[in-house]
């Protein structure tokens, strides 16, 4: 059955509620609020979702994916990182990141698999021992035309 991205609307907050438990509620709302959710769909179920923010406000950060365990190794998730990075794309990014913690060999080999490359790694001290390892994916932002100047013969770049 083929996979659908949406942007989550509030009829999938119980859903996500019971899914995206590494924030709080008041979270989940708020980055439902914001848009920062997208879920991927199966007929009319939700089977997994990315959760993302904006690192300095300008790189787009996959903070979060999440498959049913049922649907894993199905695409689901390369579809949802799919649908992130044009809508990223659209929104003029040019460069795309997430992260994994470094004893996490299966996660790790699945971001460089959709084209994420390492790009170094944190400590947190007592938060957190294990490093974090961050990867970056470069993208090529949507070409913005811009309309051709009176008298001109060629458009501009």
């Amino acid at each position: 059955m083929p996979i659908a991205v949406i942007t989550a609307g509030k009829d999938h907050l119980d859903w996500l509620l019971t899914r995206d438990r590494h924030i709080s509620p008041g979270w989940v709302l708020r980055c439902l609020a914001a848009g920062e959710y997208l879920v991927a769909i199966e007929g009319a179920a939700p089977v997994g979702f990315l959760r993302y923010s904006w690192f300095w406000r300008a790189i787009p950060y996959m903070e979060l994916i999440r498959v049913d365990e049922v649907h894993r190794r199905s695409g689901v998730g390369s579809a949802l990182v799919a649908a992130w990075e044009a809508a990223m794309r659209e929104q003029g990014a040019s460069l795309l990141m997430t992260s994994s913690m470094a004893d996490e060999p299966e996660p790790r080999a699945w971001h460089r698999r959709n084209g994420f490359v390492d790009s170094g790694a944190l400590t947190f001290g007592a938060l957190q021992a294990t490093p974090e390892v961050f990867f970056v994916k470069a993208i090529e932002p949507r070409a913005i035309r811009r309309p051709t100047p009176p008298g001109s013969r060629t458009p501009r770049p």
